[in-house]
This record gives structure tokens, sequence and C-alpha cells, in this order.
């Protein structure tokens, strides 16, 4: 899969470039937004939109979305080079919402550098990150695949199903990470990763289906599939922080205990809660409230999770949602080279380590 992913990357960067270019200009602005009612400032639209979205792209990022979506689309029986516009939708919706998350995080890296909104400021990050919920859909609005207009609608209706849904996963994760109390079960935390991460999953397949003219069922399947290698992916993301701060993982890009700093009430954390003796329990507890933590304190809490056994916990439950993405595509007709891929991919998602 990391094949794949190298292979890939390239060619969706210069799509994504097709979108925003790397330096605008007026005719740019003209051919994608249209004509100006006075006049547009290419300068001040290269400093607020462009520059800072080449900044974070330009960071890394593996594109496993952008790229998952050509493979589907490849397994369909179609040249994934003619839906290179397409791939780049659900990669600038994920990097739209890493900026906004960074913000409400409060977060101070991202990617091994300072996030966006600490070199930029926040309404600059605000406002850059907002826009990538909107740039993607021009691509439907261009249809450089040609779609009949039944297929676009379907593709319009999928992406604002499930972008709205991803704010009811997002909010969860907010609302929890600011409260005092471990209040949350396992299951409403599955809930938020289905939505927060989950329903970009879903659109990376849902749309090479829609796109490729797919039955219902394999629609479904796909999406079933995409859904539960994201929570897989989440979780596993959640795992590598913890890892990455105990000296295990490769480099993150993120803050030591980024996690832990910002109260975020993970899987490994519901469970230690309710698996330690209750004055550990309480101890991780106070961690997690306080408003600032010294680096003693956040590896204490790491300790209290892996006494607990809750790193191994989360693996296993990650691997389990694996495995049922895996059952969840088992019945469809890729070709063997597809299926190798989707199946590696799962299991990609977990085991990295950066």
């Amino acid at each position: 899969m990391r094949e794949t992913l190298a292979d890939w990357r390239p060619a969706i960067d210069e799509a994504i470039a097709d979108l925003v270019p790397r330096e605008i200009d007026a005719d740019y602005l003209e051919s994608f937004f249209g004509s100006p009612t006075y006049e547009y400032d290419p300068h001040g639209i290269q400093r607020a939109l462009a520059t800072p979205l080449w900044d974070l792209l330009d960071r890394g990022g593996k594109r496993w979305r952008a790229i998952l979506f050509l493979v589907f689309v490849e397994g369909f029986g179609e040249d994934p080079a003619e839906y290179l516009p397409y791939a780049c939708i659900p990669e600038i919706l994920h990097n739209g919402t890493i900026i906004v998350d960074d913000v409400e995080d409060g977060a101070t890296i991202r990617r091994g550098e300072q996030a966006l909104h600490r070199l930029y400021g926040r309404d600059i990050a605000l406002n850059a990150g907002n826009a990538m919920y909107f740039l993607p859909l021009k691509v439907i609005t261009r249809n450089p695949a040609d779609l009949p207009a039944d297929r676009r609608l379907a593709a319009y209706e999928m992406l604002m199903y499930e972008l709205n849904r991803t704010h009811l996963g997002q909010g969860m994760d907010i609302c929890w990470h600011n409260e005092r109390d471990v209040r949350i079960n396992t299951a409403q935390y599955l809930e938020m990763c289905a939505c927060k991460t989950g329903c970009l999953g879903r659109i990376v397949a849902r749309l090479a289906a829609i796109i490729t003219d797919q039955p219902d069922a394999v629609e479904e399947a796909i999406a079933e599939y995409a859904e539960l290698t994201a929570v897989a992916f989440q979780i596993g993301d959640d795992i590598l922080d913890v890892e990455h701060s105990l000296g295990r993982a490769g480099e993150f890009g993120k803050e030591f205990g980024n996690d832990i700093r910002e109260g975020k009430k993970t899987l490994m954390v519901i469970h230690a809660i309710e698996a330690s003796e209750p004055e550990r329990a309480r101890r991780l507890q106070a961690i997690l409230e306080a408003d600032d933590n010294t680096d003693e304190e956040i590896l204490e809490a790491l300790e209290i999770l892996e006494a607990a056994g809750s790193i191994e916990y989360a693996r296993e439950r990650a691997l389990e949602l694996a495995a049922d993405a895996r059952a969840a595509i088992d019945g469809l007709n890729f070709d063997a080279e597809t299926t190798r891929k989707l199946e590696e991919f799962t299991e990609f998602v977990i085991e990295r380590n950066e």
C-alpha cells in the first residue's frame, strides 16, 4: 500500500494545483469564480487562501483518501487518471477539517510545524479551512468526466449528507474534551469517530461508486468498508499519539502528549477509567481536566493508560474493525490486485508508525 501511496501522490498534488494554483492571478479567479463585480485582489487571495493551503499540503500527509478513491475507481474497471479531479474532493475536504480542527483545539503543531492559525492568524486559518469545504464542489460543477445530471445530483446530495454528519462528530469531540468528567461510553466514542472520521471515508467510497454508476448495494458495501477503516484509522491515530509520546513511534508531527493536553476522551481513556483502580482513575481524570500539564504529568497519564492495558485494548478494537471492513467487501467482484490493495490498506491504517 505504501508503494501505491507514493506512486499516486504527485498526480494528486498536480490535480489539486489545477483547482487551487500555487500562484493566484486574475485569470484564474475569473475562470474559476466568475467575473468580478468590481475587481479581485489576487495578492490578497494568494496570502489568505493559496499560501496557507499549500503550506499545509507541502508538509506531508499520505493523501490516502484521494488514493483510496482511485483504487476503487480502478477496481470498478475505469481509468483512474480520468477521475483525478474527483480524487481531490475528499483530500481538500480533509485538509480543511484539519485547519478548523486545530483552531478549535488550540493545537500548536501540525505535521511537524506550527499550526496554520499560529502562523497566519485565526482569521485567515478559519477562512481558508472553511473555503476548503466548498472549493471541492466546483469539481462537480465543472464536470471534468462529463457525468450525466442524475449522477452529479447524487454526488451533491451525498456530500451534503456526509459533511453534515462530520460536524456532529466534531461537535461531540469538542464537547467531551471541554468537559471535566469522562461521562461517555465506548459506543458513543465510536459513533463520534464514525461521524468525524468515518464520514470522510464514506465520501471517498460513495463518490467513487456514484461517478462510476455502481449499484446501490455496491455503494453501501464499500461505504461500510471505508467507514470501518476510517474508525480504525482514528483509533490508530490515538494510539500513535500515545506511542510517540512514550518514544516508541516515528515522527508524528504533533506536540508531545497532544491528546492528553487537550483533555481528549479517547477509547484508551474510557477503558482506563473503567479498568483502573479508583485512585488511579481519579488521577487520570484530574490530569485530563487540568488547563495546563507538565511533561511529568503527561507521562504519568500515559503510564496509567499503559498499566490498565488500554493501549492493547484499543489496538485490538482497531484490528476487529479492520477485519469487519474486509468482510464488508468480501462479496464484491473486485480483481485480485484491487482486493489485495484494499486488504493491505486496512492493515496500513493501524500499523503505520507516523
